[in-house]
């Protein structure tokens, strides 16, 4: 099975599967030196657990992280890091009436089309529980990026149709407190209470809901980015739409930028610098020196308790009502995965950068 690595200097390989005994990653490339303990990826992992909103699964897993190599004495060696999260919580009796019946909006039928065969105990490898590897991962790329004053924030923007008040959202440090002021990381109060009630509808409808997911990254320097086909904006919309959920990345303006002018869209510049940040901190694939915008569109959970059409592994169509412990809504969990995915690509191309400047 291809595709579990990525980047080129900073390399992330992920590894495991929903209902298996373990998930973990293989982080390479990391410089040596850089202060990493347990405890600076478990900070990460918890906030990706599932919180007491309403939208979350009832699944628990404590995700407690266990570094196997690549530290000593509290920094990093150089050396490949190995990272472990146990599955302790998995339960696949609820999954036993499914094994023979691709699930709608699932990876059951790519996987059976592919592979000849597919992991029915909660997905397998197409689960969303595998982000958890990518968390870990992106703990360690956020330390590499944060001694080159980089910083990543992700907030939840929709949930549903319920959109933020962008009048009212503060910019630097106060985004950062409101964001986690509320479980569902909405730097909105009063429409993280909007959607609460909404998810609260769509739950006892046995429904899920989608949403957008907004991500910053600060104090890039410009110049990372590699023409042609590594741009920056090619290489974090990919990393963004590897994880499951997502279906679609905006960059600065996005799609909006279709219908208008150039006058409107280009970023002029004073002795100051630029004037606007239309293009989201990416111009030729390279970065400006300002902040990256982005935006992750994610679908709604596909595991719903309402009655669907399907067919099963012979051909033949059946009705399915998904019972078992699943999330109404993928946010706020995919939060911290975006970040970790934009930490991931920024750690690769800063060391890629590196590597030109010092020949």
């Amino acid at each position: 099975m291809a595709g579990n690595t990525t980047g080129s200097v900073f390399r992330v390989t992920t590894w495991g599967e929903s209902h298996g005994t373990a998930l973990g990653a293989v982080v390479d490339g990391c410089p040596a030196g850089i202060a990493l303990a347990e405890k600076d990826i478990q900070a990460a992992l918890d906030r990706r657990r599932p919180s007491k909103t309403i939208s979350s699964t009832k699944r628990k897993e404590a995700d407690k992280v266990e570094i196997l190599s690549g530290v000593f004495e509290g920094r990093t060696t150089g050396t490949p890091i190995s990272l472990l999260i146990r599955n302790a919580g998995a339960d696949s009796s609820a999954y036993l009436n499914l094994k023979d019946i691709f699930r709608p909006g699932q990876g059951d039928f790519t996987y059976w089309k592919k592979y000849g065969q597919r992991d029915w105990r909660g997905g397998g490898r197409a689960s969303g529980r595998e982000t958890v590897a990518r968390v870990a991962a992106g703990a360690v790329a956020e330390k590499v990026i944060a001694r080159a004053g980089m910083e990543v924030l992700a907030y939840t923007v929709a949930i549903g149709g319920i959109e933020i008040d962008r009048k009212n959202i503060p910019t630097g440090r106060e985004l950062l407190h409101l964001t986690h002021a509320n479980a569902l990381f909405c730097p909105d109060e009063k429409a993280a209470t909007a959607m609460e009630e909404k998810i609260a509808a769509v739950r006892k409808d046995k429904d899920s809901l989608g949403g957008v997911v907004e991500i910053i990254a600060r104090g890039v320097p410009a110049g990372l980015g590699e023409p042609v086909f590594d741009k920056m904006d090619a290489d974090l919309t990919k990393a963004l739409m590897s994880i499951g959920t997502v279906k679609a990345v905006e960059i600065g303006d996005g799609c909006a930028v279709a219908q208008k002018a150039g006058s409107q869209i280009n970023d002029q510049m004073n002795k100051k610098g630029f004037q606007t940040n239309h293009a989201g901190g990416i111009l030729a694939g390279i970065t400006t020196g300002q902040n990256i915008i982005l935006r992750a569109y994610c679908k709604p959970i596909p595991s719903i308790g309402q009655e669907q059409k399907t067919l099963d592994t012979k051909g033949k169509e059946r009705k399915i009502e998904i019972s078992g412990r699943h999330d109404v809504c993928v946010i706020p969990r995919i939060v911290p995965v975006c970040e970790a995915m934009v930490c991931i690509v920024l750690a690769d191309h800063l060391l890629r950068q590196r590597a030109v400047i010092n020949g």
